[in-house]
C-alpha cells in the first residue's frame, strides 16, 4: 500500500516534467507518435523511481544501523551512570568516614584552627588600618592564605602570624622617621620625612597625618584642617628631635579623637551659626561695654577725686563734692532754708551726671538675653522643619541644629552677665559718690543752722 501511494506521488511529480519534455520535442503528428512518447515517459518514470526507491532503501538501512547504534550507546550510557553512582555514594561515603575519623583524631585542634583562622583574620584588618602600614606596607597581604584556606594551616603560616603581631606590638612603642608618600590637601603626591609616633600619630613639615584606610591602598595625606594651636605646639619639636623627651599631644585613639577635635568648630564659626540675630547680640554688647567701661573710668576717677577733696582744705570744682563746698562759700548770706533748697538743686545735677548711661548697660543687660531667646526658637523652629522633610534617621543633623540654635542663647547670655555685673558695680559706686554729697550737704546745713543759732542767742 505504501508502495503504492508512492509511485502515485512520484508520477504526478514527474508529470509536469514530461508534459515539458514533451511540449519540448514537438507536438505528435500521429497517435501512434503519441502513443510512443506515453511509453518512453512511463519507461524513463519508472527508472527514476526505481532509483529513488533504491535511495530509500539503502537510507532506511542507514538510519536503522544508527538508530540501533544510539540505543546501544544508551544502554552503555545507563550502565555507566549506574558504575558512577554506585561510585560516588561509595567515595561520599568514605568521604564522611574519613571526615569523622579527622574529627576525632583532631580533637580539640579543629576548634584552635578555627580561632586561629579568627584571629588572623582580625589581625588582618589591624595590620591593614595600622599606622605602622606607612612604613611596611602589604603585611595583611602575607595574612591572606591563611585566612581563606580551608585546609590546615602550616608551620610557616603560623609563624608569619607570630613575627606579624610581635612586629606591631615592638613598632607600637617606638617613634621612628621614615621617608613616605604624602597626600597634600590640594591632592598632590610628596615624597616627605614622616615621623611616626607608634601607632598613633604621624607627623611631616610641621602638621599631623591622617591615615586614609578607605582608599584602594592606605595612604598618608596631610589633614586639611589642623587642630588648635596648643597641640601644635610640640610637633616641630618631635620633628627635630633626636633623642629624649619632648612635649607632644598623643591621640590614644590612633586619631579619631584627633578627628574629632579637627571637626569641631571654632569660636568664630559658632558665632557664624547665630545669623543676624546672633550678630546684632555681639554689636550690643560691645557697644554697652564700651560705654560701660568709658563709664566705669569715669566714675572711679570721680571717686579718687571725691576722696581726694574731702582729704584736702582747698576747694577744687573739678570734682563734684567741690562744686557742692562752692556753693556753701557762694551762699554765706542765705538762710538755711535757700541753702538747703540749692544744695539739693546741685546734688540732682552731679546725680544726673553720675548715672548717665547707666540705664543703656542696664536696658542692653536685659534684652541681650531676650534675643538670644529669641534666636533659640526661630532656630528649633528650623530643626523641626528639617527633621519634618528628612525625618529622624540622623542624630548628627538633629543634634547639630540644636546646637547651632542655642548659639543666640549662648551669645546673649555671654553679654548680659558682664553687662550686669558692670552696671551694679558703676550704680555703686555712683550711689556711693551720691551718699558723700548728701553727706556732706547735711553737714553744710547744720553747720550753717548752728551758726545761725549762736548769732541769735548773741545778739539777745
Amino acid at each position: 500500500m505504501k508502495r503504492l501511494l508512492l509511485a502515485v506521488v512520484l508520477t504526478l511529480a514527474s508529470g509536469p516534467v514530461a508534459a515539458q519534455q514533451a511540449a519540448g520535442a514537438g507536438k505528435p503528428a500521429t497517435l501512434e507518435q503519441l502513443l510512443e512518447r506515453v511509453r518512453a515517459g512511463w519507461k524513463e518514470e519508472s527508472q527514476i523511481n526505481q532509483k529513488r526507491e533504491a535511495f530509500f532503501r539503502a537510507e532506511q538501512a542507514q538510519r536503522q544501523k544508527l538508530l540501533k547504534q544510539a540505543r546501544a550507546e544508551l544502554v552503555r550510557q545507563r550502565k555507566l551512570s549506574e558504575t558512577l553512582e554506585k561510585t560516588f555514594d561509595k567515595n561520599e561515603s568514605e568521604i564522611t568516614r574519613l571526615e569523622e575519623t579527622l574529627r576525632v583524631r583532631m580533637g580539640t585542634m579543629g576548634e584552635l584552627f578555627g580561632v586561629i583562622r579568627q584571629m588572623a583574620g582580625e589581625a588582618m584588618s589591624q595590620l591593614r588600618s595600622s599606622l605602622v602600614a606607612a612604613q611596611y606596607p602589604g603585611r595583611d597581604a602575607e595574612l591572606k592564605p591563611l585566612v581563606t584556606s580551608k585546609g590546615l594551616p602550616t608551620i610557616k603560616q603560623l609563624e608569619t602570624l607570630w613575627y606579624l603581631l610581635q612586629q606591631e606590638m615592638v613598632e607600637s612603642g617606638k617613634v621612628v622617621r621614615f621617608p613616605a608618600k604624602v597626600i597634600t590637601p590640594t591632592g598632590e603626591e610628596k615624597q616627605m620625612q614622616v615621623v611616626r609616633v607608634g601607632v598613633f600619630n604621624a607627623v611631616a613639615g610641621g602638621k599631623y597625618l591622617g591615615w586614609d584606610i578607605k582608599a584602594a591602598e592606605p595612604q598618608l595625606k596631610v589633614m586639611p584642617r589642623q587642630p588648635a594651636s596648643r597641640h601644635m605646639a610640640g610637633v616641630s619639636e618631635m620633628e627635630e628631635a633626636r633623642e629624649g623627651f619632648v612635649r607632644f599631644s598623643v591621640d590614644p585613639s590612633e586619631g579619631q579623637i584627633l578627628s574629632l577635635l579637627v571637626d569641631t568648630p571654632t569660636f568664630r564659626e559658632r558665632i557664624s551659626y547665630g545669623g543676624v540675630i546672633g550678630y546684632i547680640i555681639i554689636v550690643l554688647g560691645l557697644l554697652a561695654m564700651t560705654a560701660g567701661l568709658f563709664l566705669l573710668v569715669y566714675l572711679t576717677t570721680v571717686s579718687l577725686l571725691v576722696k581726694r577733696q574731702r582729704l584736702s582744705k582747698t576747694i577744687s570744682k573739678r570734682n563734684p563734692l567741690g562744686r557742692i563746698l562752692a556753693i556753701q562759700e557762694e551762699s554765706t548770706k542765705y538762710d538755711t532754708t535757700t541753702l538747703e533748697s540749692k544744695l539739693d538743686e546741685a546734688i540732682l545735677r552731679e546725680a544726673t551726671k553720675l548715672n548717665r548711661g547707666l540705664w543703656a548697660v542696664k536696658i542692653i543687660s536685659v534684652v541681650a538675653p531676650l534675643l538670644g531667646l529669641l534666636g533659640t526658637v526661630t532656630g528649633m523652629i528650623r530643626v523641626f522643619q528639617d527633621i519634618m522633610l528628612m525625618g529622624t534617621g540622623d542624630p548628627k543633623i538633629m543634634a547639630g541644629g540644636i546646637s547651632e540654635a542655642l548659639v543666640t542663647t549662648m551669645l546673649g547670655l555671654m553679654t548680659a552677665v558682664p553687662l550686669v555685673l558692670v552696671h551694679s558695680l558703676m550704680q555703686s559706686m555712683s550711689r556711693r559718690v551720691i551718699e558723700v554729697l548728701e553727706v556732706q550737704s547735711a553737714g553744710i546745713i547744720a553747720r550753717r543752722r548752728e551758726e545761725m543759732c549762736q548769732d541769735d542767742s548773741a545778739t539777745a
